[in-house]
């Protein structure tokens, strides 16, 4: 039973992300691989990893493209 609730979750996320657009993958890629990992060490659930870390990496990198048009906008350095 377990398998198949993973399975169908799984089937699903995948469904979810065929109907987008074509999307950018900035920041997912990377998520991905490390959410993976991160999964697979904690019990075995790499896929469930990897989606999740897709998720994070891309809204990382969408707030990091965002703050660095908004420096280009006011003409501020980088913060460190």
């Amino acid at each position: 039973m377990k398998r198949f609730v993973i399975a169908a979750a799984a089937l699903g996320a995948l469904l979810a992300v065929g109907q987008q657009p074509a999307a950018q993958a900035k920041g997912c890629i990377k998520g991905a691989i490390v959410g993976g990992v991160a999964g697979h060490y904690a019990g075995h659930h790499g896929l469930l990893g990897a989606a999740a870390g897709c998720a994070i990496g891309h809204h990382e990198a969408k707030k990091h493209a965002r703050e660095k048009a908004e420096r280009q906008n006011t003409g501020q350095a980088p913060a460190k």
